[in-house]
């Protein structure tokens, strides 16, 4: 099969992927290829089983997340279909040597970049259009008592959202930063994501290719 992806970087914070795809424009408009199991297997090292695939609509301004989601975890693709986002990952493995760092990346239905992000990483966004729709492909179904919270304003992270009067739900206003998450041991270590990442087959310490 031809090449689809025609980079795929993985970025500061380990086991978060830039995935950026060939685009084939016509005079009919536009086709990609966003995923093909083959090219992120040789990236990442590991397979990407799908269990549920999700979609939001969401308006400017509005934060979703930051979301983790306890072991084994879930593995999630995103993509942006509509408009842009400006998506955040934040490294939430206790012991990890970035722990409480972040990446930011904008997805957008220009650019078509897809980003994935591993297990025991938190994972948010906001539309930085009037409005945004965003898929993302789940390694598992959603499991309420599994996710955990970490409050996206958390002043010691204090993360670069862009814009300002945001609109949270009220479990992301009112959850712990990671600091008082970590206290109250809700976080997966690193030693255990590792581990969980060698299951998958995907423990590596780079894998990076363009």
């Amino acid at each position: 099969m031809p090449q689809q992806i025609s980079e795929i970087e993985e970025l500061a914070v380990s086991g978060t992927y830039l995935l950026k795809p060939r685009l084939f424009p016509d005079d009919r408009g536009m086709f990609l290829v966003p995923f093909t199991q083959p090219e992120f297997k040789a990236a990442t090292g590991r397979p990407l089983e799908i269990a549920q695939v999700n979609t939001s609509l969401t308006r400017r301004g509005v934060i979703r997340g930051l979301h983790v989601v306890s072991l084994p975890g879930q593995g999630r693709y995103f993509n942006c279909a509509h408009g842009a986002i400006q998506h955040i990952v934040v490294d939430t493995r206790v012991g990890s040597p970035t722990f409480g760092r972040y990446t930011s990346v904008e997805l957008s239905a220009e650019n078509r970049f897809a980003l994935f992000v591993s297990e025991g990483l938190a994972a948010g966004f906001t539309s930085i259009t009037d409005d945004a729709t965003v898929w993302y492909m789940c390694t598992s179904l959603y499991e309420p008592n599994d996710t955990v919270i970490i409050n996206p304003m958390d002043g010691d992270l204090d993360l670069p959202w862009p814009g300002d009067d945001f609109v949270l739900s009220d479990q992301d206003r009112t959850a712990p930063t990671l600091k008082e998450a970590a206290e109250l041991e809700l976080l997966p270590s690193y030693a255990d994501c590792r581990a969980r990442y060698a299951e998958l087959g995907g423990d590596r310490t780079s894998a990076v290719r363009s």
